[in-house]
């Protein structure tokens, strides 16, 4: 990775400054791509915005920036974006900040207060390196301000004609994915967890050597067709929308079982039962376990402890299986009746088992 430090006014990057909303920004003469398409929305709000302002009148250093050089001579941003933008902002008028106990604009200043803020003094890294160099530096400078999600960090790396697409069905506010599928998945389309989350769900957990293999493609059809039908799936088979859907994997969930028969009907009936069953603790849990049958996704309510006594001093201290006599801490409490065939969670239903009879108990 090569690094070179520059110093760079506030007048040279203010110079052409032009914000074309979610198509991106620039400056610099026109030669920085302060916001590429593939970068996140301006995050700052009023209170860090005017902390970069006070910092340049106050003529305080500002944190250094980064920027990545292209191969025309163009520049990128890699750190420093939402500095960039407040500063940029102010100086074309878009916002006032109390100067002296009065809210002024920058056409408000004076000559030399203008001059002050625009040969303010920057200091700016110039980096050149292959992607993995850029991304393994991306990870390690941002530690400070407003932290980027992992995902706008591999955006920072794989831009391309894929990822330009993939943004506009899944990163911008409304988008296409959000609208078709907010009920179901978690995060804010701008910072791109709903982005995230459909490359995890194709790849299989493996997302930068996703988007690695098809940063060049001339589109996203597959991920968005993809995404698509898993929603289509969950909808289909889960025929009552509830709180509990959001978030879950249905990605992973829709690639095992996309090929099974339901009856939807019944499998509503079993969810709607399981929804006011008192035993059942995670009841986002209860999706997955009505398509893989393992209880564990359902954390079954455990006996209190007053319940385990109960049935170790009515045991007289013996394993109910094997009749041997046990302190009361190497025993363990197991359901009569189990709790797949009706047994509830309380002082009738409960034994106790010492922990190798429990654990064969458990094995059958």
């Amino acid at each position: 990775m090569k690094i070179e430090l520059n110093e760079i006014t506030i007048r040279e990057v203010a110079e052409n400054y032009v914000d074309n909303a979610e198509q991106g920004v620039v400056g610099y003469g026109g030669k920085l791509n302060i916001r590429p398409k593939y970068q996140r929305e301006f995050v700052y709000k009023e209170k860090e915005r005017d902390a970069v302002i006070d910092t340049i009148l106050k003529n305080f250093p500002l944190n250094v920036m980064y920027w990545v050089k292209n191969e025309d001579g163009t520049f990128e941003v890699l750190d420093g974006q939402q500095r960039i933008i407040s500063f940029c902002q102010f100086v074309t008028n878009e916002f006032a900040f109390n100067v002296n106990g009065y809210l002024k604009a920058f056409g408000n200043l004076t000559n030399t207060e203008q001059e002050q803020i625009l040969n303010y003094k920057l200091m700016i890294y110039f980096c050149e390196g292959n992607d993995k160099e850029k991304l393994d530096w991306f990870k390690i400078i941002n530690i400070a301000g407003v932290k980027l999600t992992d995902q706008e960090l591999r955006n920072a790396v794989y831009t391309g004609t894929w990822l330009t697409h993939a943004k506009s069905i899944f990163s911008k506010s409304n988008c296409a994915a959000y609208l078709l599928a907010k009920s179901y998945v978690n995060g804010s389309p701008i910072r791109q967890e709903i982005l995230q989350t459909a490359v995890n769900w194709i790849s299989g957990g493996n997302i930068e050597k996703y988007m690695s293999i098809h940063q060049q493609d001339p589109n996203a059809n597959e991920l968005w067709t993809y995404f698509k039908n898993v929603i289509e799936w969950v909808k289909l088979t889960f025929i009552v929308e509830r709180k509990e859907m959001k978030g879950l994997d249905w990605g992973g969930l829709y690639d095992k079982f996309k090929g099974e028969m339901y009856d939807t009907a019944k499998l509503e009936q079993e969810i709607q039962a399981l929804m006011t069953d008192d035993d059942v603790s995670n009841r986002k849990g209860i999706y997955t376990y009505v398509l893989t049958r393992n209880e564990k996704y359902l954390n079954i309510r455990a006996f209190s402890e007053s319940q385990k006594r109960a049935a170790y001093e009515k045991q007289s201290g013996n394993c109910k299986k094997c009749g041997e006599k046990f302190e009361l801490k190497g025993m363990e409490a197991d359901h009569i009746t189990p709790w797949s065939k009706g047994g509830k969670t309380n002082a009738d239903n409960c034994q106790m088992l010492c922990a190798d009879c429990n654990r064969r108990k458990g094995n059958v």
